[in-house]
């Protein structure tokens, strides 16, 4: 890795009496970093779907609409992958400052340029562009949690981390009827979110680090004394590997990363088959204005804080580290709120946002749960790379399908048709994600197990 991307070099150790104080201070900086920075990254990946429809309005079916979003996802998918193998490689501070300084900037030229916004292909091309600059964010929150955090607290710590999705996420509808309500232009959705954006790469320049050796620290599993259960855990794990290495031996052969992979795909379907298109549906179907469905798709964000702190910790102190069991759970309790959200009829919106709730407060939790999968079960030093790949198949086979085909599916079917398929998909996920269960339990020893 070359120029400012480059990782810092190790630092002389730390006098001993400083170590512990160090750690403590450190650590709290850069997960707060990663956090704002994560969630700042959120503020501009799906404030457009609050903007669909206001361009329904102007002309545009939701096949179109459908189209250009699932750019997003498309080369979020792919950058998490191939960006997440150069995150392996760099300084995470830098990385992740220049991917959400670069999405902010593409946001922020889609609300004040007209032509932006003028076809449906140039549309397209800036939220793939959007979508790209998108996947510099989870790699290097990654390659921070597995340098700073060790194994037997990543479960709650990721539960803690991940919870900036949903602070993002949900900031997105809350920034939105601000910016409505000051500008009173829909254009406002797109710029005024990018601009926040901008603020928040600033800090994470000022608070994240990249490893503690290079901050005169040594590393995690010596401070707490606690190794992966994976694999063979030595200094020589320190190593930083070359993306051969990384790619051929750490994730493309690993089964288990093929499995996850798949699971996650149908759980990114639920995910944004719902989210994406709760506006346009609540609109449509269910009759809620601007402002509550704005509402409604914040409620729905932040759910996923409790359920996935619950999650996380289920996770590590109930299950001993196991993932299988809790993802299984949520997706099942998923499933059944889907089908009430499909099913209640127009004229109850207190129960539509229950049930919105409920999903948002259980779907969160495999989201989270499959990312530290692929923590758990790959090297340390491709785990950036192991993120991406599960994220390549959340993304590119279920953010894309749940931005396409339900577009197309509703247009020509309606919605029914578009919630059979998210049905389906919460089913074929918990399946695939049982094929782990015995799996998981060979790797992870039992709980209490020494």
């Amino acid at each position: 890795m070359i120029g400012i991307l480059r990782p810092p070099a190790h630092r002389e150790p730390l006098p001993e009496d400083e170590v512990g104080s160090t750690y403590r201070r450190l650590r709290l900086q850069v997960f707060i970093g990663i956090f704002l920075g994560y969630a700042g990254y959120y503020l501009v990946r799906k404030n457009f779907t609050l903007a669909m429809p206001y361009l329904i309005e102007q002309g545009y079916s939701k096949a179109d609409l459908g189209l250009a979003l699932s750019g997003v996802s498309i080369a979020y998918g792919l950058s998490k992958f191939i960006m997440g193998s150069v995150s392996d490689r760099s300084n995470a501070r830098v990385f992740m400052a220049l991917g959400l300084s670069c999405s902010a900037l593409t946001m922020i030229f889609m609300g004040t340029m007209p032509i932006a916004t003028s076809s449906v292909t140039i549309m397209f091309a800036l939220l793939l562009a959007n979508g790209w600059f998108q996947g510099m964010g989870w790699p290097p929150s990654g390659r921070v949690m597995v340098h700073w955090f060790s194994q037997g607290e990543r479960g709650t710590k990721m539960a803690i981390w991940n919870v900036a999705h949903n602070i993002g996420g949900g900031m997105v509808g809350l920034v939105a009827i601000l910016a409505m309500a000051i500008f009173a232009d829909w254009h406002a959705i797109l710029y005024v979110h990018g601009f926040f954006a901008l603020a928040i790469a600033a800090l994470i320049l000022l608070l994240v680090r990249d490893t503690p050796q290079s901050e005169g620290l040594c590393t995690i599993e010596t401070h707490h004394d606690d190794y992966p259960k994976a694999f063979q855990y030595s200094e020589k794990d320190e190593k930083e590997l070359s993306a051969k290495a990384i790619f051929f031996e750490y994730v493309l052969n690993n089964k288990f990363l093929w499995t996850i992979a798949l699971a996650n795909a149908f759980v990114y379907f639920v995910r944004y088959g719902v989210l994406d298109w709760a506006p346009t549906y609540l609109g449509e179907v269910k009759h809620f204005s601007f402002e509550q469905s704005g509402w409604a798709y914040a409620f729905y964000e932040f759910a996923g804080i409790p359920g996935t702190l619950i999650c996380g910790w289920l996770s590590d102190k109930v299950f001993g580290g196991r993932r299988a069991p809790v993802t299984i759970g949520y997706m099942l309790l998923t499933l059944i709120c889907v089908l009430v959200y499909w099913k209640n009829p127009a004229g109850n919106p207190n129960l539509d946002l229950a049930m919105l709730i409920g999903i948002g407060f259980f779907i969160y939790g495999p989201v989270m749960l499959i990312g530290v999968q692929a923590l758990d079960l790959a090297h340390k030093k491709a785990a950036g790379t192991a993120a991406g790949f599960t994220g390549l198949f959340g993304y590119v086979g279920g953010a894309v399908s749940a931005n396409v085909v339900i577009g197309y599916v509703v247009d020509t079917a309606g919605w029914d048709a578009g919630f059979s398929l998210i049905v389906a998909s919460c089913a074929i996920a918990m399946i695939l994600i049982s094929f782990t269960w015995n799996a998981e339990r060979r790797a992870i020893p039992a709980k209490g197990a020494v």
